[in-house]
């Protein structure tokens, strides 16, 4: 297991870095990423490297037993490269040129930008790839966190690039566009420009195709350093961090070129469901590359300073979270950062080590979880066997106006994962089209773009025994943004029993009930006119509608909820469908504030409140403390708490 954080010793005279490593020791730290934001300290001039005191500090920590996760320092250009370049800055899409004095300030199709770039990676690669120390690479550092597209004229080349290998002609495009509508035809490549400002809405398909251009750009500039890294000799790792459900990137893609998954996450402490946020990301992030184990690379050791009002964590609560990680997986808990810094932006960001040193609570929570995770092997946690489909590319196509009502898809999607987690249920995240028949069941909310390579797999799935859930906005248009021909759910009507044939926003003071059953669930965001083929209502609004469809699809079923709804009626919903798919939880009769996770090794509970839960044992019952965890071994899972 890995424990230690970002490491920024350029900001600090050499005499500290001694002490550094001595206290590095003393609190278990194994592993620290060095040379985030270095780049002006590793270059300073076009031609001119200065590796000179990067060779003592990694010698002094590969001495102290410190491995390290080299960066290739490109999240921040320095100024010289500014002033020489400065058509490397970005461009917002109101034409405001983003300039320096933060980070992230490149437009990531600049020539120049990707040429120096590149050199510095290869001359990092160089020097550094036999480098005991190193046993990681970093590439870059959250991409599109600060500047999530670039409008600049370099974007807009390589965007008209990126549509011909996409469609081949403009013919193509304008079908997929649909540009007869408000005289948006185009006669060639050319023509096209990025969705900058505009008098109105603009095209959905067009921003749909940008939303994947900003993202595949972006990859591909990871790919060009991780390339360079290769090419210069290096064979570690090579990773840069995501950031849990993060809109702008399509992580799927992502997770492929990556050799190792790492995460950063910041949970606010305030939050009552903070707790819930930080599994989803943590299942997610396992999810993408399910065959291996993730890193949390960044959170923070106590309060972070970005926020307007920032909370102290709880006394026990960063060891809480930080076990949720483990449990699921993490092969590393790592922080920013190490030593707190003493001037810019972050000084008042916690660290590992803060400006108060070891009189912290901070410190002394930091000492305590490293000897408790030092020796400790990664188990990598079964997947469970509930599956909930999560796809950025159908985020970015509901995330439009002009739709019948908005839909929070991010929120529609962690309302039913924080269902599932609230009732010890294992849960891991999928696309449609991946093979989905590890699952007893499959919940799929407002899965509004639907591929159809998506489509048969959730068919085949459920023909198969599976049981699907869905919700209202399901298979709406194609991975165009279009209509088929023959309405809406033309993919899934045989599956669904039925098909909407129109849609209507509700408000929350319109107080619309369904009910049937025995279950009653509120009517919120949005209901269909659903049009009933063979389906069996479960539950019919007070005016009639139907609000719930189940229907028999081969071996499987399928259950369609024809609206949105609240906690309540999720967790209504959620009942039927468990017990249907004859899901069972990780653990029985626990209280919601305790966290339950299979770890592949037994069982792992960790309270995640401010106070004391009793657990009841086939053994008897034992209080389990404020952000306590408890591992229940492999040879004792028969007797499940």
């Amino acid at each position: 297991m890995y424990f230690g954080g970002d490491y920024n010793p350029e900001q600090w005279p050499e005499e500290v870095w001694d002490e550094d490593v001595r206290l590095m020791r003393e609190a278990r730290v194994n592993l620290v990423s060095v040379g985030i934001f270095a780049w002006a300290r590793l270059q300073p001039d076009e031609g001119e490297f200065d590796f000179a005191w990067l060779d003592r500090l990694l010698d002094k920590l590969h001495d102290g037993g410190v491995a390290v996760d080299l960066a290739t320092a490109t999240a921040s250009p320095p100024a010289w490269l500014v002033h020489r370049y400065p058509d490397v800055l970005p461009v917002t899409a109101t034409g405001t040129v983003l300039g320096p004095g933060s980070r992230q300030h490149f437009a990531p199709t600049s020539p120049d930008y990707r040429r120096l770039a590149a050199e510095l990676a290869t001359a990092l690669g160089r020097r550094y790839a036999d480098h005991p120390a190193v046993v990681m690479w970093h590439v870059n550092n959250e991409y599109a966190c600060h500047v999530h597209a670039d409008y600049s004229e370099h974007a807009a080349r390589a965007f008209r690039t990126w549509l011909a290998g996409r469609y081949g002609d403009i013919d193509a495009l304008n079908a997929a566009w649909g540009t007869a509508f408000w005289s948006q035809h185009y006669r060639g490549f050319d023509e096209v420009r990025p969705p900058r400002a505009s008098p109105t809405t603009q095209n959905p398909s067009m921003v749909l195709d940008w939303r994947r251009f900003t993202s595949d750009s972006l990859l591909d500039l990871y790919r060009m350093e991780r390339d360079a890294l290769r090419a210069a000799g290096a064979t570690q790792p090579v990773t840069t961090n995501f950031m849990g459900a993060f809109p702008f990137l399509d992580y799927w893609s992502w997770a492929r070129e990556v050799d190792v998954v790492s995460h950063d996450g910041y949970p606010d402490p305030r939050d009552p469901q903070a707790h819930r946020h930080a599994a989803f990301a943590a299942d997610l992030m396992r999810s993408l590359k399910p065959d291996r184990p993730w890193l949390l690379m960044e959170q923070a050791p106590n309060a972070v300073q970005w926020r307007p009002n920032n909370a102290a964590k709880a006394p026990g609560q960063m060891a809480a979270w930080s076990e949720q990680a483990a449990a699921r997986g993490a092969a590393g808990i790592l922080y920013f950062q190490w030593r707190q810094s003493r001037s810019g932006a972050e000084k008042f960001h916690s660290a590992m080590l803060p400006h108060s040193g070891k009189r912290s609570r901070t410190w002394k929570e930091i000492a305590a979880l490293g000897a408790a995770l030092e020796g400790r092997e990664t188990a990598a946690p079964p997947p469970g066997e509930v599956a909930i489909v999560f796809d950025w590319e159908n985020r970015w196509a509901l995330d439009q106006p002009d739709l019948p009502a908005d839909i929070d898809y991010q929120a529609e999607a962690f309302a039913w994962y924080a269902a599932l987690h609230e009732r010890h249920v294992q849960v891991s995240f999928v696309r449609a089209a991946h093979d989905l028949s590890g699952f007893r069941l499959v919940i799929a909310p407002a899965l509004y773009l639907l591929t159809e390579e998506g489509a048969a797999s959730l068919k085949r799935y459920v023909d198969n025994g599976g049981v699907l859930v869905t919700t209202a906005f399901t298979d709406i248009v194609d991975e165009h943004d279009r209509f088929r021909p023959g309405g809406y759910s033309t993919r899934l009507a045989d599956l669904l029993g039925g098909r909407p044939v129109d849609f209507f926003g509700v408000l929350p003071e319109e107080g619309r009930i369904a009910r049937g059953s025995g279950t009653e669930f509120a009517v919120t965001t949005m209901i269909e006119d659903f049009d009933l083929d063979g389906g069996r209502v479960l539950a019919r609004t007070l005016g009639g509608e139907p609000a719930l469809i189940s229907n028999r699809f081969g071996a499987g079923t399928s259950l369609h909820l024809a609206c949105f709804t609240d906690r309540a009626g999720i967790g209504g919903v959620l009942e039927q469908a468990l017990a249907t798919a004859g899901v069972r939880p990780v653990a029985d009769g626990l209280d919601p504030a305790v966290e339950a996770v299979a770890t592949g090794r037994g069982i792992t509970l960790i309270n995640q409140s401010a106070d004391p839960v009793p657990v009841k044992t086939t053994d008897g019952t034992f209080t389990l403390a404020p952000y306590a965890t408890w591992h229940l071994p492999s040879e004792q899972e028969d007797h499940h708490a």
